[in-house]
C-alpha cells in the first residue's frame, strides 16, 4: 500500500471512530467547545479532501450528531460535488434522515437555513422528508416553531389546521383535528394537558403552576418507553407510582445507564429484575450471533474517568457495563475482567486510576480467540503499562495473532483528533452503543494497516449498498 493510501485509510477511520464516538459534548478530560471545535475541523478536513467516502459514512453506525452534520455539509457544499456525486448523496441523505429523531432533522433544516442553503435540491429533500411523517398534526405541536421555520423556508404546502396552528393559532374558536384541538384548549384548561405529547404537555403544566407529581400521574399514559425510562428517579423523588417502566424493552445501552444510576444498596435489591433485564436486551442485540465468538475475554475499564461528564455522567462505565452482557451472549466461553471490581457487575462503580498493563495480562494468560478492551485509553497505572504489554504478546508470545485483540473507546480525544489508542499493533475504534459492537469490530480491521485503501472503499460501498437496500425495502 502506497503511503498516500494509507495516510487517506487513517484519516478516513479516524473520521469514523470520531463520529462514533464524539457527541459534542463536555468529556471527562475535555470541554464541550474543545469537542466541537475538534469535530467541526475533522468533518471540514474529510469532507474536502474524501468528499465521496464522507458521504459513505451516511451507511455507518456514527452518531445521529454527526449524521446530522453530514447531511448539512454535504447540502451546504452541492457546488463542490459531481452530478454522479449528488446522485448518490441524495439517496444517502434521504435514506439517513428517515432513521434520525425528528429533532434531530429540523435542527439540520434549521442549521440549513442560517447557511442560506435554499435551492431546489434542498427544498425538495425538506418536502419530501416532512411529507413522509406519520402524523403532521404531532409535528405542529411537539415541534412547532422548527416546523414553522422549514415550512417558509421550503416554501412547503401543509395541511390546513396545521399550517393554522404554525402562524394563526389563536384565530380558530376550534379544530377539527383532536390533537390541535386539545392542544389548544390545553392553554386554558389543565385537562387538556393529559391528550398531550409530553414534552408538549410539561411546558404548559409549568405555565400552569401543576404539582408535578400531580403532572406526572396524569401523563403517565401518554409517555413512550424511552421517556419513562428517562424520568424514572424524577418519578420516584416525587412518589409519581404511575410512572413505570417495562425494562424487557429497554435498548442494551440505554439500560445500562439506568442501572448505573440507581443506588447500590436499590441494585441489590432489585438484582435479579436488573440482570435479567440486561440478560435480555444483550439477547435482543446479538440476534442470530448469539454462541458464534467463541472464547472470549473482556478487559473492562471502571476506572475513576469511566465516571465521564456531568452532561454524560456514567456514559463510559455504562457502555462497559453494556458490552459485558452483550459478549457474555456473543461468547461460547466468556470471562469479564474488570480493572477494579470484583463479583457481580452490576455492582461496578468507577474508582480508582487505569492499571489496563495489570488486567490485560490476566486476561492474556487465558489465550482467548478475542480479547475484547473497553477504555478510553488513558493507561497511567504506571503509563505505558498496556502497550508494552500488548506490544511483546504480538511480537513474541502471539506473532501468528492466534488470539485477535480489538480496542472498543467510548470517548473522543479532542487534541488527537481521534479515540486515545494503546498500541499502534491493536485495532482501536469509537464506540457510544454496546449493540454496535459487532458491526465496530469488523471495521477494526482498517485501523492497523492490516487492510488497504482499495479494500476500505469496497467495504463502504458495500454498506452503502445494503443501507439503502435496506431503507428502500423498509415499511
Amino acid at each position: 500500500m502506497s503511503q498516500a493510501d494509507r495516510v487517506a485509510c487513517e484519516d478516513v477511520v479516524m473520521f469514523v471512530n470520531a463520529a462514533i464516538a464524539s457527541t459534542g459534548q463536555r468529556e471527562f478530560r475535555s470541554t464541550a467547545a474543545e469537542q466541537r471545535l475538534s469535530l467541526d475541523f475533522l468533518h471540514e478536513y474529510v469532507l474536502g479532501n474524501y468528499r465521496d467516502l464522507y458521504t459513505a459514512t451516511l451507511a455507518l453506525d456514527i452518531n445521529d450528531r454527526n449524521a446530522a452534520m453530514v447531511v448539512t455539509n454535504l447540502l451546504r457544499t452541492a457546488r463542490s460535488a459531481t452530478a454522479g456525486q449528488r446522485a448518490v448523496e441524495g439517496r444517502l441523505i434521504a435514506a439517513r434522515l428517515r432513521t434520525l429523531p425528528p429533532q434531530r432533522v429540523y435542527a439540520a433544516f434549521r442549521d440549513l437555513r442560517r447557511h442560506g442553503v435554499n435551492n431546489r435540491r434542498t427544498r425538495a429533500i425538506m418536502r419530501d422528508w416532512v411529507n413522509a411523517r406519520p402524523d403532521p398534526a404531532f409535528d405542529a405541536v411537539k415541534y412547532r416553531r422548527s416546523l414553522s421555520v422549514v415550512a417558509r423556508h421550503a416554501h412547503l404546502a401543509l395541511p390546513a389546521e396545521v399550517g393554522t396552528v404554525l402562524f394563526d393559532w389563536r384565530r380558530p374558536k376550534r379544530y377539527d383535528t383532536p390533537l390541535l384541538e386539545s392542544w389548544r384548549r390545553a392553554h386554558y384548561e389543565q385537562r387538556a394537558l393529559y391528550d398531550l405529547p409530553y414534552t408538549v404537555a410539561e411546558g404548559l403544566a409549568a405555565r400552569h403552576g401543576i404539582d408535578r407529581r400531580r403532572f406526572l400521574t396524569g401523563i403517565a399514559p401518554k409517555l413512550t418507553d424511552t421517556e419513562r425510562l428517562r424520568l424514572q428517579a424524577s418519578a420516584e423523588r416525587h412518589r409519581a407510582d404511575a410512572v413505570t417502566m417495562d425494562l424487557a424493552t429497554a435498548p442494551l445501552t440505554r439500560l445500562a445507564t439506568y442501572v448505573l444510576s440507581l443506588s447500590r444498596p436499590e441494585r441489590v435489591r432489585r438484582r435479579d429484575e436488573l440482570t435479567d433485564a440486561l440478560r435480555a436486551a444483550a439477547r435482543r442485540a446479538a440476534r442470530r450471533q448469539a454462541g458464534t465468538w467463541g472464547r472470549v475475554v473482556a478487559v473492562l475499564d471502571d476506572s475513576y474517568s469511566a465516571a465521564g461528564s456531568g452532561t454524560k455522567r456514567r456514559r463510559p462505565l455504562a457502555v462497559a457495563l453494556a458490552t459485558h452482557y452483550l459478549l457474555e451472549v456473543l461468547a461460547t466461553e466468556y470471562a469479564g475482567l474488570w480493572l477494579t471490581h470484583r463479583g457481580d457487575p452490576l455492582l461496578v462503580h468507577p474508582l480508582g486510576a487505569t492499571n489496563l498493563g495489570e488486567r490485560l495480562l490476566d486476561g492474556l494468560e487465558r489465550r482467548p480467540e478475542r480479547l475484547v478492551i473497553v477504555s478510553d485509553g488513558w493507561d497511567n497505572a504506571p503509563p505505558g503499562a498496556a502497550a508494552e504489554v500488548l506490544r511483546v504478546w504480538a511480537t513474541r508470545l502471539d506473532p501468528h495473532r492466534a488470539t485477535d485483540v480489538v480496542h472498543l473507546n467510548p470517548v473522543y480525544d479532542a487534541d488527537t483528533f481521534d479515540v486515545r489508542r494503546l498500541a499502534p499493533t491493536v485495532a482501536t475504534v469509537g464506540i457510544r452503543d454496546a449493540e454496535d459492537a459487532p458491526a465496530l469490530i469488523e471495521l477494526a480491521r482498517f485501523a492497523t494497516g492490516q487492510a488497504n485503501f482499495a479494500e476500505l472503499r469496497r467495504h463502504l460501498a458495500d454498506r452503502v449498498e445494503r443501507f439503502l437496500v435496506a431503507s428502500e425495502v423498509a415499511p
